[in-house]
Order: structure tokens, then C-alpha cells, then sequence
């Protein structure tokens, strides 16, 4: 799903927690206003799942995906998407690219404003660019993981590797590198409250995501060992209600940009 980098991708695992991850998503194109898209692109399309309500809601439109994931290209195939192998940092809107979607990609792709940038210079006339990013990297998820991989029992394998505040910029930032572009701009943020649920729910939210890296790097025995580490951190961090409910906040940040025709 990233841009460029060697993290190992499992469909299987992103597709857990498939229906709070797709909420996002369709907040974000409910504010885009194509009506009739010549060839609408999603970048970082991963297993293809959101692809394809692309494709539903622009059905008379070439809707193709771009992921770096061998992993998850085949997993959208399988699932009918016409979609390749590719880096999102060398891909350019072309002039029938009228929509241009990047859902919680940018995060993974260092000095990404700049790829902001470039896709806003060149976005065609009449052409939209909407994307997302997840704004909780000073969450507790995030602090645990990253406190227990600098613990000197793992800095040697883990130092350095995982991202911290700065892998995204704040809403004003993206609305400032758009705007600049000469594209009408509406950028917001959302935190949602995810209803989770089972054993260990957070853990299984951020293997999926969040711990890739972690899991790229450790072999089973030591992904193992991480992982029984971190779980109580995480269920100190997001305790169950009386329910058995774990209530999961999530910050989002939302961009939409449209090119006057």
C-alpha cells in the first residue's frame, strides 16, 4: 500500500477491521462532485475492496488502482480491480485522470507534501484530488508501539524504524499546498470512535497497519514476543467497557481539491 517501501503487506489482516477503515473513505468522496469521470485512479489501492465502489458509483468511468504491494495488487484483481504495481511517488495525473483518490497512503511516503504538490500542479481542468490521512501517530497506540521498539531489548532491531508526529502535517498545511495550486479547497479533520470488539481489539486493529513495519523486520519468535509485550500496554491504553466494547478513537485528516474547468 505505501510508496517505495519494503513493508510486507497481508490483505488478510488489513481486512479485519475492513468496515471502520472504509468510513473514512466514503466521508471523503461523499464531497467530491464528479458527475461523469473519464478515468478516476486510486492510489495505494491495497486489497482493492474501496476500488470497487469507485467503480460503482462511476460506472461508465475507467477506474483503475496503483499499490507497491505485489500482496495486495493480486488480492485486487482477485476482487476485479484493474489494478498494477507501482510507487506513488512516480505517478503524475494525466489529462483524463478527472479523479484522483489516495486513502491513508501519504502517511508511509516521507516528504510526502511535495507529492501533494506535484499532483495539484497537475491535476487536469475540471479534475478533483481527495485523500486522507490518519492524524493519531501521538495516540496511545502509537506511543505504546513506539516506546516498546526503543526499550534497548529491541532499539538494536526496531530503532528508528517507526513514524512519529511528524509522518503528517496538520489540515491547515495540505490546505495551504492545494490552495496554492490555484485549486478550490475543503479540508477538515474527524475523529471517529470505533466500536471494537474481541480479544486484544486494538492490537488487531494495528497489526494490520501501524505494526507492519515491526512485523517486516522481527521473524515469528520475536514478532511473538513483541506482540504479548504490547498487548497489555494497549489494554491499559483502551480498557473495555462493561459491554466488552473498546471504544477506539481515531483522528483523521480529509483533504478535497477541484480544478475549475
Amino acid at each position: 500500500m505505501t510508496g517505495g517501501s519494503a513493508v510486507r503487506w497481508d490483505p488478510a489482516a488489513y481486512l479485519r477491521v475492513a468496515d471502520e477503515r472504509a468510513r473514512p473513505f466514503h466521508d471523503l468522496l461523499a464531497r467530491v462532485g464528479a458527475a461523469a469521470p473519464r478515468r478516476v485512479v486510486d492510489l495505494g489501492c491495497g486489497p482493492g475492496t474501496l476500488t470497487v465502489d469507485l467503480a460503482r458509483r462511476w460506472p461508465d468511468a475507467a477506474v483503475t488502482g496503483l499499490d507497491s504491494s505485489p500482496e495486495m495488487v493480486a488480492a485486487a484483481r482477485a476482487a476485479g480491480v484493474s489494478a498494477t504495481t507501482g510507487d506513488v511517488t512516480d505517478w503524475t495525473p494525466g489529462p483524463a485522470d478527472d479523479v484522483v483518490v489516495c486513502n491513508a497512503v501519504l502517511q508511509w511516503v516521507p516528504g510526502h507534501l511535495d507529492l501533494v504538490r506535484r499532483w495539484a500542479s497537475a491535476l487536469t481542468p475540471g479534475g478533483w484530488l481527495a485523500f486522507q490521512v490518519p492524524g493519531n501517530f501521538a495516540a496511545p497506540s502509537h506511543v505504546a508501539i513506539r516506546t516498546l521498539a526503543a526499550d534497548p531489548r529491541w532499539a538494536g532491531r526496531l530503532g528508528g524504524l517507526l513514524r512519529d508526529e511528524d509522518a503528517v502535517h496538520e489540515p491547515a498545511v495540505y490546505a495551504e499546498a492545494l490552495a496554492a495550486a490555484g485549486l478550490a479547497v475543503d479540508v477538515w479533520e474527524t475523529t471517529y470512535l470505533h466500536r471494537l470488539t474481541g480479544e486484544d481489539p486494538v492490537l488487531t486493529w494495528v497489526t494490520g497497519t501501524a505494526l507492519r513495519p515491526v512485523r517486516t523486520i522481527l521473524d515469528d519468535d520475536e514478532w511473538a514476543a513483541f506482540t504479548t509485550e504490547v498487548a497489555p500496554r494497549l489494554r491499559a491504553d483502551y480498557p473495555p467497557a462493561a459491554d466488552g466494547t473498546t471504544w477506539f478513537p481515531f483522528r483523521r485528516i480529509l483533504a478535497v481539491a477541484h480544478r475549475a474547468p
